[in-house]
Parts: structure tokens; C-alpha cells; sequence
């Protein structure tokens, strides 16, 4: 397909800038007109020197990500559209100054694999920019971003790390480039015009797109006009304190089109919410945790959804579950009790305001439930619980606890390491998994509830169900943490 660019649409489109905290209040007619910019926009925009295929990246997993910027003026937008699909650290090349500037920019960058380097037409007649990016590449992941006109990139023909072109500047263009880097969009664009010996005319490389994409409603058919309730809901639902704040997020047709925050996350309104903000899940832990844990062990064929709770746990070979099927727990047909209120039966001795060898598993600030309680007095009373209607749906917490010891005597893993290995490290979530308070702030996390009836205090960073806590913070049906756009 043939590259064409109109000029008229440099003045147009620099004056655009896509924010998607509040990308669905944009009038519709703009937003029309920055759908028909991302267009031309994907028209204009070339991936070459693909040949090893490290676009889109992968393995995020492992992948340690720097993005280097020097004279390009939309490298905040391109910067944080990066950060939505993984952990990328900035830095300014044009900080570094003196006669080794760029050795010690790449002395710097040691402790990252992946280094992404954003460059201006203008940029590219400078040789030591240049060998600091084959120098990089010798050693590194290097992939170019190269933002101007096509006639900079005979000054590239010697370097052979994968370079994404896009003949417009624009922030437009910024986030366009940063997301083909990730799989938000795929490469779809061959050069027309022969460039130099290497970049000829139809060369480039096409990729599938195979992440989320950040742009406005009107890109997946929605007009941004019938998003602005959104707006009133929360603000309704703020004014009669149903909650102080909170994070909407919108995606359709595996594209987000609307995220933004809202309120506090007290009701003292002394910290704003933020898009980052990592809140508790509650039960989603049962689908975005232990299913898709069942559901590739079972792919793997290491788990049988027609064998038996007996079959994997021991102690239920004695009682009325040893017959039961995973399939049943999955589907909630497996007759099981609605939930246990385990902590109204908490006894002075089973708890400490102190944390001790004897009272290791913190349930909340100041307090700590004894050593063994979840293997001494929950798990039994959960086994020789009664059976009530098997057969019927009747959704139960309980199913997923028992599915919790399922999998962890399938894998012999901890079921938060293993969601965290297996699923949540390689998408790239910055922020999933369980127990948050070990890995961040409390100021990051919003607080789910003031508990007045069972840990006496403000929930912040502690899973909410009293069950799931008691158990350490980690079970099959609570305890998962995560910030709207990596849910």
C-alpha cells in the first residue's frame, strides 16, 4: 500500500492532544476528526528492520524497558502511552552534556534489556547518536521511533535495530507509535518512495494487533455524546456517599475509549483518586485469579474438571465432598453452603494486636490471627460443612476455596505466585496481585471500608472479606488488587 501525506495536516493535527482522563468529553465532531488523523496517521507510519520480530514487544515478564528522548517535542505523550502496557522509565538524553554525554547515558541504562529510542528527522545527521544506538544494540534490545520526513532515514541505513517511521509530528502520532511498539495497533504500511539502498519502496513489515488500544469512543463506533453520563452517575452516586470516589474505565472492541477518576478516596477528600489507584477487587479475584489458573491447568492437562475433590485433597476423602466435581465447584453446582461467617466466631486467644511467631497472618493494622487458625478452625468447618443443593446453581464462596487448595496441590505454588508468574507479570500489570501492602503504599491503594464490625479500622490495602483475610490475604474468591486499566 502507498504511503501519501497530506501537508496541510502538520498544522492541523499538532494542535491535538488525546487525554484519555477525559477522552470521552470531547466534543463528537473533534473526536470524528481525530479518527480521520489516526487514519492518515497509520497511512504514514512504516516498521522496518522487523526481521527478528521484537515488534510487538514481548515478555514483559522479564522485559526491563527504557524509553531515551533528546530533541523530540512529544515524548510525554509517546512516555505514557508506553506506561499503560507495562513499566517504562524515562530519560532525557539532552541531560546528559560534555564530550561522553552518551557513554554515560549508556552507562545509565545498564540495568534495562529493552531501550527505546525516539528521534527527529533533525536528529539523524548526528553520527554519535547514531553509534549509541547500534553500541546499545550490540548488547540490548534497541528499537528506533523516528518522527519527520522520510529523507532521514538514508542517514539510518546502517543501523539494524527495528525502526518504526512516522512521517508526521504531532502528539497524535506519538501515542500512534507507542502503542505499535506494544500491539495496541498493528503495522500496516509498506514505503512507498525510495529512500535510500535499504529503504526502498515497498519495504516493511506487517504485525497483528494484539493489545489493548487507548483512543476515543468515536474509533470503536460510539458517539463520546452518550458517555457523559458517566459523568452524572458518579457524581449522584458521590453526593449521597454511596462511595467517595472512584475509577471509571470503558474499553469496547478491544480498544479504551474512556478513563478517568473521580473524588477521594476518604470521604475527609484528602487524597484525589487516581487513574493508578489500585482498589480491591472483592470476588472478581474468582475470575481474573483462580479460573484462569484452572482454566490453563486444565488446557495443560494437568487438572480434569471431571474428577473429584477426593481425588486431589486428602482430607475431603472422609467427608461429603469427596465426590464432588471441579466441574461442580466451577459452576456453583456443587451444593455448597453460600459462605461461612468465620470471624464471628473469633476468640479472644485466636487474634493479637501485635505480630509474633505465635500470630504471624496480619488481617489488618493491629491485628494478627494466630498461627495455624485457617488449617485448625477454617478448613475443617468448611469440609464437614452440609450439602444442600447439589445440582443447582447457588453460588458459593466456598467453592473457591476449596478450588484454591485444588490448584496449589496440582502445582504445589502458592496461588498468588502463581497468578503473578504465570498471567500477571507477562501482560505487563504494574499493579495486580495480592497482598498490595507488601508492594506499595497505602497512599496508592484505595481504601475499601471502615470496618466497624469485626477489624475495627480502615481497610486500606487489606482484602475486605473477613474470610479471605483470615486466611492470610490470599484465597480462590477474594484478595486480589489491581488498578482499573490492568483489570
Amino acid at each position: 500500500m502507498k504511503v501519501k501525506f497530506n501537508n496541510y495536516l502538520r498544522a492541523i493535527v499538532i494542535g491535538f492532544t488525546i487525554l484519555h482522563s477525559a477522552c470521552a468529553q470531547n466534543p463528537h465532531g473533534q473526536n470524528v476528526s481525530i479518527v480521520n488523523q489516526q487514519r492518515l496517521i497509520e497511512k504514514s507510519t512504516v516498521l522496518l528492520n522487523n526481521e527478528a520480530r521484537l515488534v510487538p514487544i514481548q515478555n514483559l515478564d522479564i522485559a526491563k524497558i527504557a524509553s531515551v528522548h533528546f530533541g523530540y517535542t512529544y515524548a510525554t505523550a509517546f512516555d505514557s502511552l508506553l506506561n499503560k502496557y507495562t513499566r517504562v522509565q524515562t530519560f532525557n538524553g539532552n541531560q546528559y552534556t560534555g564530550i561522553n554525554s552518551l557513554n554515560n547515558l549508556s552507562d545509565d541504562l545498564k540495568m534495562y534489556n529493552t531501550i527505546i529510542v525516539e528521534i527527529t528527522s533533525a536528529e539523524t545527521n548526528n553520527q554519535q547518536l547514531v553509534d549509541f544506538i547500534n553500541n546499545n544494540k550490540r548488547l540490548k534490545n534497541v528499537m528506533v521511533v523516528l518522527f519527520g520526513d522520510g529523507k532521514a532515514l538514508a542517514a539510518l541505513d546502517g543501523v539494524n535495530a527495528p525502526l518504526i517511521w512516522s512521517e508526521i509530528l504531532s502528539p497524535l502520532s506519538a501515542q500512534y507509535a507507542a502503542q505499535l511498539l506494544f500491539g495496541g495497533v498493528g503495522a500496516t504500511q509498506k514505503l512507498a518512495t525510495d529512500y535510500s539502498v535499504k529503504y526502498h519502496a515497498g519495504t516493511g513489515f506487517f504485525t497483528n494487533k494484539t493489545r489493548l488500544q487507548y483512543t476515543v469512543p468515536e474509533d470503536a463506533g460510539i458517539n463520546s455524546e452518550n458517555l457523559l453520563a458517566i459523568d452524572k452517575i458518579v457524581s449522584d452516586a458521590i453526593s449521597q456517599h454511596a462511595t467517595p470516589g472512584c475509577v471509571v474505565l470503558v474499553a469496547k472492541d478491544g480498544k479504551v475509549i474512556f478513563n478517568k477518576a473521580y473524588g477521594y478516596h476518604t470521604y475527609g477528600h484528602t487524597l484525589p483518586d487516581q487513574l493508578s489507584d489500585i482498589f480491591d477487587l472483592a470476588s472478581v479475584t474468582k475470575i481474573s485469579a483462580t479460573t484462569m489458573e484452572v482454566m490453563r491447568l486444565t488446557e495443560q492437562g494437568k487438572l480434569n474438571l471431571d474428577s473429584t475433590v477426593g481425588n486431589y485433597l486428602a482430607k475431603a476423602r472422609t467427608t461429603n465432598k469427596k465426590n464432588i466435581k471441579v466441574r461442580e465447584l466451577m459452576l456453583h453446582e456443587a451444593g455448597l453452603v453460600s459462605f461461612i461467617p468465620f470471624y464471628e466466631k473469633v476468640r479472644p486467644a485466636d487474634f493479637s494486636r501485635d505480630s509474633s511467631d505465635a500470630y504471624p497472618t496480619k488481617v489488618a493494622e493491629h491485628y494478627f490471627m494466630r498461627k495455624g487458625y485457617f488449617n485448625d478452625v477454617m478448613w475443617p468447618q468448611m469440609l464437614n460443612s452440609s450439602l444442600r443443593t447439589r445440582g443447582q446453581f447457588v453460588y458459593s464462596d466456598l467453592s473457591m476455596y476449596f478450588m484454591r487448595e485444588i490448584v496449589e496441590t496440582v502445582t504445589a505454588q502458592p496461588l498468588n505466585v502463581y497468578v503473578q508468574q504465570q498471567f500477571y507479570n507477562p501482560l505487563g500489570m504494574q499493579t495486580a496481585g495480592f497482598l498490595p501492602r507488601n508492594r506499595f503504599n497505602a497512599d496508592k491503594i484505595v481504601p475499601t471500608e471502615n470496618d466497624t464490625y469485626f477489624r475495627m479500622s480502615v481497610l486500606d490495602g487489606y482484602v475486605h472479606d473477613q474470610g479471605a483475610a483470615m486466611a492470610g490475604g490470599v484465597s480462590g474468591h477474594a484478595g486480589l488488587f489491581a488498578s482499573a486499566n490492568d483489570l
